[in-house]
């Protein structure tokens, strides 16, 4: 039996599967992740501050000019569309078998392929708000209002809706994920590192019967995984529903 039929088959006997997904989710659909030799965060962009320092909340406020440069042009990809793995797990969900994805993305392509539960650890581009009165935003309001996107209502800033360093995670969202995982009786967990934390501390939460790992690298949950595929997340995800009756 090949990986693609033991996950199918594990797929077809789940009634409450997660899918824990980050970057690596949304490299199919042409977003660089962050972490790999050729990903963001290992790029030189500017001579002054690092990447990290640039994605932090200090920098937003101290230089938001060259934030929302470096934001726009390395955060927001408005042309991706969902690849074949955010379309596989949307049918998984309208068959009853996904309870739910927990995502560390930014890009909302999970909403965009037709999945309905998503827990979005790091927020989301698609939502700005003004950081004095809450007003909100969408994302074209941050992409043409340059260099800085002021509020209509109030005149401050208008943030992204996206975790930066030195931001804690959204308790709400937390609260959410723990309980999806820890009620799943399967784990997905694709396209992360585990290395980003609180977020990758989560599946620690997990007390089900199949824990599945698909991702090109290894990853700390190996030694744990019942099934481990180094392919690409959607092909393989594609590929598994496919079989399903």
């Amino acid at each position: 039996m090949t990986n693609i039929e033991k996950l199918a088959e594990i797929l077809s006997k789940s009634a409450s599967a997660v899918f824990f997904g980050g970057a690596g989710m949304s490299t199919e659909s042409g977003i660089p992740d962050f972490r790999s030799a050729s990903g963001i965060y290992n790029q030189k962009l500017n001579q002054t501050f690092s990447p990290e320092e640039m994605a932090s909340r200090r920098f937003f406020m101290n230089h938001p000019e060259e934030f929302f440069a470096f934001y726009r042009e390395r955060f927001v990809y408005l042309d991706a569309k969902p690849n074949a793995g955010h379309l596989a797990l949307a049918e998984l969900e309208r068959r009853g078998i996904l309870s739910a994805v927990v995502t560390q993305n930014i890009d909302g392509l999970h909403q965009l392929a037709g999945s309905k539960v998503v827990y979005e650890l790091h927020g989301s581009i698609l939502r700005n708000y003004c950081i004095k009165c809450g007003e909100e935003y969408g994302v074209d309001f941050v992409m043409k209002n340059i260099p800085i996107p002021y509020c209509e209502k109030c005149g401050v800033i208008v943030k992204p809706d996206v975790v930066l360093y030195g931001e804690n995670l959204n308790n709400e969202t937390i609260a959410n994920s723990i309980r999806a995982i820890s009620e799943a009786d399967t784990l997905i967990i694709g396209g992360t590192s585990l290395i980003v934390y609180p977020a990758a501390g989560l599946i620690d939460y997990f007390r089900g019967r199949h824990l599945i790992l698909i991702n090109k690298t290894a990853t700390r949950a190996d030694a744990d995984a019942e099934l481990v595929i180094r392919e690409n997340i959607g092909e393989t995800l594609s590929k598994a529903v496919a079989l399903l009756k």
